[in-house]
């Protein structure tokens, strides 16, 4: 069989044809994890008027969560909810949240798309906006997870002194959840909640080397 389809229309080709680009496909997608980890340096490049560079607030909130004894999916979610900054900056929370829903816990992407909306609570009165319009979602299952993902993880990652992990850390989980077949149930967790927090965990990371 050849690496190359015949078809120079899709209308014309055929099972060949269409095998072939569906190994491809899948080759491609293997890889996504270390294109993405690339983006996150990429936001390294981009001015800022934070403390930190943006690159450095994402593993910042890795860490964070990381430390909390969050779960692998939690902590992912942390690590790459900035991602589309470069390139989505309106709207970097759904750019960000399309990218993990077939790798992640929906619990995860739920929150990665709507925290921006929830990010707002801490600045938008400074420009006589509403700081309560997440309210919006106020009885959703995963509200409270939002709130406390902005509190403790997006919010607060923007110390030049924190003392985060390093990107390579991190990089076995990113592999771990981007080598999952896309969109399976038990990955996806339909209404599945998690809690962010882990103290028993936290407490045996913290006394583990990094």
């Amino acid at each position: 069989m050849s690496d190359i389809v015949k078809f120079t229309r899709m209308v014309d080709g055929d099972r060949d044809d269409y095998m072939i680009l569906e190994q491809h496909e899948r080759d491609v997608a293997r890889a996504v994890g270390s294109r993405l980890l690339d983006a996150l340096h990429a936001l390294d490049t981009v001015d800022s008027a934070y403390k930190v560079s943006r690159y450095e607030h994402s593993v910042q909130s890795a860490t964070r969560a990381w430390r909390d004894g969050a779960d692998l999916d939690w902590v992912v979610a942390a690590l790459l909810h900035d991602v589309g900054d470069l390139y989505a900056p309106y709207n970097h929370d759904e750019f960000a949240a399309a990218i993990l829903r077939p790798y992640l816990r929906d619990q995860c992407t739920w929150v990665v798309a709507n925290h921006g909306l929830f990010q707002r609570y801490y600045y938008a009165h400074h420009f006589g906006g509403n700081r309560e319009v997440h309210r919006r979602h106020e009885g959703h299952p995963f509200f409270d997870d939002a709130v406390q993902f902005c509190e403790r993880w997006d919010q607060a990652s923007f110390d030049p002194d924190y003392q985060s992990l390093p990107v390579d850390f991190f990089r076995p989980m990113v592999d771990e959840v981007f080598s999952r077949e896309p969109y399976q149930q038990q990955v996806i967790a339909l209404g599945v909640r998690r809690p962010l927090l882990d103290r028993s965990v936290a407490e045996r990371r913290a006394s583990e080397p990094a």
